[in-house]
């Protein structure tokens, strides 16, 4: 749970950083890569992690839009990270706005009440997840995996 919002906005910084980087090494041809036939794609996951960054957001107070969960997956891999980085973009400066007060305030989230400082704990959480899901696919797509929390193996070999 964050108390300060310094400490949201660092870690959001640098999670959000990597997330964009792990959408951008997406190319169209590879966006439905999945681990087998059924299962979420690198598309999907990239396109939920928009529309989830979204949801969080304005469970905190943010003034930020996301898709919606009806809302058609773009087909350009572009278009995803555009508006991924648009909307992580628009967090953090929602988040500026908040008093360190306001990380201990109460916000109706997806489970009901919770003190919004753990509810950006597990935006940050969620969004770790399928950042890491998406690195897998990324390799077994034959993609680039860019460095995230540090070096990747190619980048060690």
């Amino acid at each position: 749970m964050y108390r300060t919002v310094e400490d949201f906005i660092e870690e959001w910084t640098i999670a959000s950083v990597g997330t964009a980087n792990v959408i951008k090494a997406i190319t169209d041809e590879k966006l439905d890569q999945s681990i087998v036939a059924g299962h979420s794609t690198l598309g999907w996951l990239a396109w939920h992690l928009v529309g989830a960054a979204g949801a969080f957001g304005q469970f905190a107070g943010f003034n930020v839009q996301g898709p919606g969960h009806t809302d058609p997956q773009p087909t350009s891999a572009q278009e995803i990270s555009n508006a991924y980085e648009a909307l992580a973009q628009a967090i953090k400066e929602e988040a500026s706005k908040l008093t360190d007060e306001d990380m201990l305030g109460d916000v109706t989230s997806f489970t009901g009440q919770t003190k919004r400082g753990k509810l950006l704990r597990g935006m940050i959480d969620h969004q770790t997840h399928h950042r890491g899901q998406m690195t897998v696919l990324l390799r077994q797509a034959g993609l680039p995996v860019p460095p995230v929390m540090g070096p990747t193996k190619e980048m060690t070999m």
